[in-house]
C-alpha cells in the first residue's frame, strides 16, 4: 500500500503568526513508518519527496501523478538509509543488502525499485529522500563503517557529535542530493548551536533514537524563532530561510538531507546567539 501527502510551505511572514498546531501541520511530517506500507510526503521545498517504507514482505516505488507520471525516478534521484535492522533493495533487478544505517543511492533513469524485508527477522524500516535530477549517476551502496565521519562539538556546550556523510562529493556521487546522519554522544543534546541558514539549499531532518524522549527543534527566521516538539521517526521540513537546530531530552541521531543550488556541506550562513529572538 502506498499513500502520498502533499506539503505546501507558508512564507516567512505567514509563519510568524502560525499557532503551534498550524506549525506542526506545515513543517512536521508524522506517521511515515507503518508496517506493510510505503508512505510518501511530497513537498514544494526544491521538489523534495521523503518517505518511509516498511516492506512485509515487499513494496515497489510507484508511478505518481504528483511527479508527472511515468517511472518515479525518470527525472529524479533517490537516497535510502536503513533505520531498521536489515533490508534488501532491488534496483533494476540487482539486489543490495543494507545493514543498520547503510545508505543506497539510485540515479535518474532507474526503472524499478523494490524494497524487501530481509530474511532472519528484525524490523525493516527504510527512510527515502528523492530530489529532481538532470543528470544520471550509477546505483551505489555505502556502509555506515565506510562513510566519511567527522567529529564536532564539545562537552562544555553539550554538543559532542559525529557527522557521517553518505551521499556527497567525495562519497556517493549524485546530481544534487546530499545525505547522511549525525549521532550525538551520551551527555550531549544540541545538534547544532549556534544555528545557521543556507539560503541556497533546503534541508530536512529525521529524528531517531529518541524512544519515549523528544527534541525541541528551533526553526524560523533568526530574529523570530518558532519551535516544534519532535518525537521518534518524525521529520522536520526546513525552508532555506529558516534556521534548524534542536536540543533533546537525551542524545539521539538524525538523518539530514539537502538539495538546492550546490552540494557544498559547509555553504551556510551562521547566526550568532545574540541575533536569536
Amino acid at each position: 500500500m502506498t499513500s502520498v501527502q502533499t506539503y505546501t510551505m507558508p512564507g516567512r511572514e505567514e509563519t510568524e503568526h502560525l499557532s503551534p498546531a498550524e506549525m506542526r501541520s506545515y513543517f512536521l511530517v508524522e506517521g511515515l513508518f507503518e508496517p506493510g506500507e510505503l508512505r510518501l510526503a511530497a513537498t514544494d521545498l526544491d521538489r523534495l519527496v521523503i518517505g518511509g517504507a516498511m516492506p512485509t514482505p515487499s513494496l515497489r516505488l510507484p508511478s505518481l501523478k504528483e511527479l508527472g507520471g511515468g517511472a518515479f525516478l525518470a527525472r529524479r534521484e533517490l537516497g535510502v538509509i536503513n533505520i531498521g535492522h536489515s533490508a534488501l533493495i532491488r534496483v533494476d533487478g540487482e539486489e543490495y543488502k543494507l545493514g543498520p544505517m547503510d545508505t543506497l543511492y539510485a540515479g535518474a533513469g532507474t526503472r524499478e525499485v523494490e524494497f524487501l524485508q530481509a530474511p532472519g527477522g528484525g524490523e525493516t524500516a527504510l527512510y527515502l529522500v528523492s530530489a529532481p535530477a538532470h543528470k544520471s549517476y550509477p546505483t551505489a551502496l555505502v556502509t555506515q563503517a565506510a562513510m566519511q565521519a567527522t567529529p564536532l562539538g564539545d562537552t562544555r556546550h553539550a554538543s559532542r557529535r559525529c557527522i557521517h556523510k553518505a551521499i556527497h562529493p567525495g562519497g556517493i556521487a549524485s546530481c544534487q542530493l546530499v545525505m547522511g546522519f549525525t549521532e550525538l554522544e551520551e551527555g550531549s543534546v544540541w545538534n547544532t548551536m549556534p544555528p545557521h541558514t543556507h539560503s541556497r539549499r533546503t534541508e530536512i531532518y529525521l529524528y531517531l533514537g529518541l524512544d519515549d524522549q523528544m527534541v525541541v527543534h528551533l526553526m524560523g527566521e533568526p530574529e523570530r524563532t518558532k519551535s516544534l516538539i519532535v518525537r521518534e521517526r518524525e521529520a522536520v521540513l526546513s525552508p532555506s530561510w529558516s534556521i534548524h537546530a534542536g536540543a533533546g531530552t537525551t542524545n539521539y541521531r538524525f538523518v539530514w538531507a539537502m538539495a538546492g543550488e550546490n552540494q557544498d556541506f559547509d555553504d551556510m550562513d551562521k547566526v550568532a546567539l545574540d541575533e536569536l529572538g
